[in-house]
């Protein structure tokens, strides 16, 4: 199945967020752990973590005993405030990717694809991690 807007790194980081947002409070995981939770690599999983610590979403404390946790509440962390120190842009140009679209000039997609915009904006800034239902399952793979 092809992911439409979101890149790998938006889907992974807030895969990690949803997991971080799932532990009680005050509570942390450590790197390999959300890794195997996520079924996110982990060498990815530490560049992206490196971002949301930048972004001050969450907080890493490094050795032993330690692991990550959200900086603040879930109810706190908006989809779009993850997204953004990911670097991902959602407001994009034209569907087509013609430079030249615009409501004086628009492609034949143009009225959808700016209702879809401005839902994807709506969405991103209107909910939280708060919003999300239980855990994700463990993404470990089952040996049979």
């Amino acid at each position: 199945m092809t992911r439409m807007l979101l890149n790998l790194t938006a889907v992974y980081g807030l895969r990690a967020m949803a997991v971080l947002a799932g532990l009680a409070a005050g509570e942390s995981i450590n790197a390999a752990d959300l890794s195997q939770r996520t079924g996110v690599p982990q060498q990815y999983l530490s560049k992206v973590m490196r971002k949301l610590v930048l972004a001050r979403l969450v907080h890493g404390q490094r050795g032993r005993g330690g692991g990550f946790m959200l900086e603040k509440p879930a109810r706190q962390i908006r989809l779009a405030d993850v997204l953004g120190a990911l670097d991902l842009e959602l407001q994009g140009g034209c569907a087509f990717g013609f430079e030249a679209c615009d409501p004086r000039n628009p492609c034949v997609l143009h009225p959808i694809w700016s209702k879809l915009q401005s839902d994807l904006e709506a969405w991103t800034t209107g909910s939280t991690f708060a919003d999300l239902g239980p855990p994700p399952p463990d993404r470990r793979r089952r040996q049979r």
